[in-house]
């Protein structure tokens, strides 16, 4: 299990790009969120793969997409936060209600992470929508409950978030990074 990549996870609009974005500027390496990339090149081509169009097909790029970003990250020797992993496809999935494939789960099973992944969790103050994130406050908290979930099941230890400025989650977040 590669020990060096670190899963910020959760729902839409939690502030998981913005931590990750900050814990760049404070030295450390990431990858970058599949959903919001894929619907930008979706749109932009007009494409199907999209959460309001083709769901399953929406999938299958986010599982390529994050199949890519684990083996760039693995290939790296210091640590790695990702802004979501392999098992945010099957969560994903999950609650659209849609059967999860079996490469999805083998996947999920065989590209491991760190034990400990960071949830965000669901936060009204700072909730938006946006092109891009279509999600209503009951998806976004729905989300963030299926994620926690799909990490469990799959056998990692959840650390939530607190609801702090994206400062003081920056300082949470190494701190568990130096303790294990």
């Amino acid at each position: 299990m590669p020990d060096h990549m670190f899963i910020v996870t959760g729902g839409p609009g939690t502030g998981k790009t913005c931590l990750i974005e900050k814990l760049a500027q404070r030295g450390f390496l990431s990858m970058p969120e599949a959903g919001r990339a894929i619907i930008q090149d979706q749109v932009r081509i007009g494409g199907v793969a999209l959460p309001w169009s083709d769901r399953a097909a929406f999938a299958d790029l986010m599982l390529g997409w994050e199949l890519r970003s684990w083996h760039e990250a693995s290939a790296i020797t210091g640590t790695v936060v990702m802004d979501r992993g392999i098992p945010d496809v099957m969560g994903y999935l999950d609650l659209c209600g849609l059967p999860v494939p079996s490469h999805v789960e083998a996947a999920a099973k065989l590209y491991r992470y760190n034990r400990r992944v960071f949830l965000a969790p669901f936060w009204n103050a700072i909730f938006t929508e946006d092109a891009e994130r279509k999600q209503n406050l009951e998806e976004a908290e729905a989300t963030g409950r299926v994620m926690v979930e799909t990490y469990t099941r799959l056998g990692y230890e959840i650390v939530e978030l607190p609801f702090v400025g994206v400062e003081e989650r920056a300082d949470y977040v190494m701190e568990r990074l130096r303790t294990g």
